[in-house]
């Protein structure tokens, strides 16, 4: 029977220990890594070549433009003047209150039926 190496990580190519193994025995020198270079150099793949120019911007903003003419809103003002009368103030509820009220009929029969139903032991609940 063959004799295997146990200590070889599986997830690594041949080439891979082959290399870890010299570096390991000095035979081959460590390679050196600049990190802060190799970002540098990254940065320059990070722009697309259309953005280096001002053609960038231009296609940018001719793909997000509006499909429709877009208008500047208009700042409206509006000051209600006091009259002094506390009857428009109650007369401007009342109009309010008929605009968001109860829709429907309800009255206390339906109430009451209402609470009955929801009583426990009650057929309907």
């Amino acid at each position: 029977m063959s004799e295997t190496n146990r200590d070889l990580n599986p997830s690594q190519s041949y080439d891979a220990q082959q290399v870890s193994e010299e570096i390991a025995e000095g035979s081959l020198p460590a390679p050196k890594v600049d990190v802060s270079s190799d970002y540098e150099a990254s940065r320059e793949f990070s722009v697309s070549e259309i953005d280096r120019t001002g053609e960038g911007e231009k296609a940018a903003e001719k793909v997000t433009a509006h499909s429709f003419e877009m208008h500047d809103p208009e700042a409206t003002k509006f000051k209600a003047e006091p009259t002094g009368d506390p009857g428009d103030f109650l007369k401007m509820a009342k109009e309010i209150g008929h605009e968001t009220g109860a829709h429907g009929n309800v009255d206390d029969d339906l109430i009451h039926k209402a609470i009955e139903k929801g009583q426990p032991g009650h057929p309907e609940s």
